[in-house]
């Protein structure tokens, strides 16, 4: 064998230099050192791992091509050559020995042999060796790894139809890669653990499995499942599942009428709506703890009752299920007064009265009457209210008015009352010795004193 590579290589270099004394055997540690040439005699020429000459490790997907590149730094005009794993010559500088039509020539120079290999199998890969023939022969490794992708993910579920509560188990399988893929399981924009198991085949490929068990709720219908598969040798690889989970129906009441409060003499109108997966069989309506009045009228979702009154007061429900389960939701009837109209207050028509006669302003009194309108929009937020606060305020202004009027003519009359008397007394004191009312007044204030004064005086 080594041999024959000697007389290739003999051959090469004679074609490539006629001016070649002797014909040149590469050195090898295989090779006998005795019929390489070499300045040394009795000892064989180990080659060394040098500095000088360096290569790179190459991953390559099966298929496809890898590039294998020697390069040397700084060259003495030593030749380049290019090993396969079995150490047969590939490329010995720019000359190919080897039969293999898959190894081509990209570059040569004195600082690089650049070779590719096309259709990179499994058996492909290995040690390649870069060699420099220098004394001794320095050597540099390329290590081509042959990637081989898995085959499509392949995800199987244990229950294809799920009801809400639960628990379900998938699993997910990527066959024959090397190396081992890794799988990740992802519902939704959430990631879940799963566990993992790796087998190692005969043609030394690996098979993962991975098995993922979760408990579903009725927001995961519709939400894929996803198993990613990360490996070098592929991008963006994965396989999903879309979960179909079954819930029972979502109840809701809905008032249509009135908008406000319920007073008696009105109507109820109220809608049951029901969501399920699968839709909701059967909706009923019922009376916790008693029953539907006589003459409410149920059309499939929606319960009217007319002319409202206290007795109709209770919770009513509406249950809705199918073959997962069943809910309901409740309304609370309060069935309020009907609105009453405010009486006129006699207090303020009687103060109204007083104002106008004392007072005579016919405007103010057009202004300041009690409204006899019925009180239409007390229910109603944000309509009676203002108008209600000026009548308050006007009717507080009236009766301090007439309270102050009251006081003042009970004051002037008990005054009135007490002149009255004291005249008619000094009029009697007086009355005796004067000769006319006025007389006898001033008699009475002190008049018989003066009187007995003059009647001396005269005397």
């Amino acid at each position: 064998m080594h041999w024959q590579m000697g007389a290739i290589n003999c051959k090469l270099i004679g074609a490539l230099n006629a001016n070649l004394p002797f014909c040149f055997f590469p050195p090898s540690p295989f090779f006998p050192s005795h019929l390489s040439s070499s300045s040394n005699t009795g000892a064989a020429q180990y080659p060394v791992v040098s500095q000088n000459l360096v290569t790179d490790n190459v991953s390559v997907v099966e298929g496809e091509m890898a590039i294998i590149s020697c390069r040397v730094k700084n060259n003495d005009d030593s030749v380049i050559q290019l090993l396969n794993p079995n150490r047969q010559t590939i490329y010995f500088r720019d000359m190919r020995p080897l039969k293999d039509a898959r190894f081509q020539l990209v570059n040569f120079s004195d600082n690089e042999l650049r070779v590719s290999l096309s259709n990179v199998s499994l058996s492909d890969e290995g040690r390649y060796v870069c060699q420099l023939y220098t004394d001794p022969p320095q050597e540099a490794y390329a290590d081509i790894t042959v990637l081989i992708p898995p085959g499509n993910p392949i995800i199987e579920a244990r229950d294809e139809v799920l009801s809400e509560g639960n628990e379900t188990e998938m699993t997910c399988t990527a066959m024959s890669s090397k190396p081992a893929a890794t799988l990740r399981w992802m519902k939704g924009d959430k990631e879940l653990p799963g566990k993992p198991k790796v087998e190692l085949t005969y043609d030394k490929m690996y098979t993962v499995t991975s098995r993922l068990t979760f408990t579903v709720s009725k927001e995961d219908d519709g939400v894929p499942v996803v198993c990613i598969v990360d490996h070098p040798a592929v991008k963006d690889f994965q396989a999903q599942k879309y979960l179909e989970v079954q819930y029972k129906p979502e109840v809701k009441i809905v008032v249509e009428f009135p908008q406000g409060l319920t007073r008696e003499g009105e109507n109820l109108e109220l809608t049951c709506q029901a969501k399920g997966k699968p839709q909701p069989q059967r909706v009923n309506w019922v009376k916790v703890d008693d029953d539907v009045p006589s003459h409410a009228v149920i059309t499939g979702g929606d319960l009217y009752i007319e002319n409202l009154n206290k007795s109709y007061n209770g919770t009513y429900r509406c249950v809705a299920s199918n073959s997962v389960g069943e809910s309901y939701d409740d309304y609370i009837l309060y069935v309020y007064d009907a609105p009453t109209t405010t009486p006129i207050p006699t207090t303020a028509t009687t103060t109204t009265t007083i104002i106008t006669t004392t007072i005579s302003y016919p405007e103010a009194n057009q202004d300041t009457a009690p409204s006899t309108e019925p009180a239409a929009h007390d229910s109603r937020a944000g309509e009676g209210a203002p108008r209600t606060v000026d009548h308050a305020v006007i009717g507080g202004v009236v009766a301090v008015v007439v309270f102050a009027m009251l006081c003042l003519l009970i004051v002037l009359g008990r005054y009135f009352a007490r002149h009255k008397g004291t005249y008619f007394t000094h009029e009697a004191k007086g009355a005796d010795d004067a000769a006319d009312a006025d007389t006898a007044i001033i008699n009475a204030e002190g008049g018989h004193t003066n009187s007995d004064e003059k009647k001396e005086y005269y005397i």
